[in-house]
């Protein structure tokens, strides 16, 4: 990783040998991703100054989210838990995994994108902050029985410890009892850094359809993960999977590509998503 951010800022350096390095640790789908590393950075490279600038932020902002992870988390198989401490190293963990990308998606818009130059830029990167932050508390909150079995633990253990938990103590599905009421609390915290989600996709002008949609899209599909997520059984049990269906993401595109021409339709359908709605 530490020479994949080296080849980043330095022009001259080669792609690491990331792939044969790692070689039956990856499945082969990973394998061949990583063997195009080559192909990617040239392509960054070639970027223009202002684009490969903004590229490099967010490149090492994800790369470094990593890193941190890495070093956090104990190998899959070492069969122990390893958590967040605070609520403080949560919200880090977010931005270095998703909210930087909302930075980075309203700088791109605002330097190619001529209707979204009148923007306020500074609330837009706020907005779009909070925005992929909340996308990556749904999946913490829909992957958190998988993740305690990998090792790895995202509810805060400060914030476990109020409620009587330990990290090691969600492995078992009939915690949830305790730690019902930190669920709760995260999932509302999602609920609210959406919103301003929803907001960020409004800003974008009705001009600029696909746009919209490209926003919309994760918006939509988190609000109804997180409405199910609040309907779920045990969130602790690793049998249990929370997801909307194939129809119903179809259904929901559908509704969402014509929707997208009105502030006042598109709000609407987000709202009644967010409020709990069963189905899309």
């Amino acid at each position: 990783m530490e020479a994949l951010r080296h080849a980043l800022r330095d022009p001259t350096a080669a792609a690491p040998p990331v792939a044969e390095r790692l070689g039956t640790a990856v499945s082969p789908a990973e394998g061949r991703l990583l063997g195009h590393l080559r192909d990617v950075l040239a392509a960054f490279r070639a970027l223009d100054a202002g684009d490969r600038a903004r590229a490099l932020a967010v490149l090492l902002t994800l790369t470094q989210g990593m890193l941190e992870v890495l070093e956090r988390f104990p190998p899959e198989a070492a069969g122990r838990v390893a958590a967040l401490e605070t609520w403080a190293e949560l919200d880090r963990y977010t931005y270095l995994n998703a909210g930087c990308v909302g930075e980075f998606w309203t700088d791109m818009l605002v330097a190619h994108r001529p209707a979204c130059a009148g923007w306020d830029v500074a609330v837009q990167r706020a907005r779009g902050i909070r925005f992929g932050q909340g996308l990556q508390l749904v999946n913490v909150l829909r992957d958190l029985p998988r993740d305690l079995r990998a090792g790895r633990c995202y509810l805060p253990r400060e914030a476990l410890a109020d409620v009587g938990l330990a990290p090691e103590d969600l492995l078992r599905p009939d915690a949830l009892g305790r730690a019902r009421g930190l669920v709760t609390r995260l999932v509302d915290d999602a609920r609210g850094r959406l919103e301003s989600g929803r907001a960020y996709t409004l800003a974008i002008p009705r001009r600029e359809p696909r746009l919209r949609l490209a926003a919309a899209w994760p918006l939509l599909i988190g609000l109804a993960t997180l409405g199910r997520l609040r309907h779920a059984g045990n969130l602790l049990d690793p049998t249990v999977t929370v997801k909307i269906t194939r129809r119903e993401l179809r259904r929901l595109l559908a509704r969402s590509v014509a929707l997208a021409w009105s502030d006042r339709g598109l709000s609407a359908y987000a709202e009644r998503l967010a409020a709990d709605a069963p189905s899309a």
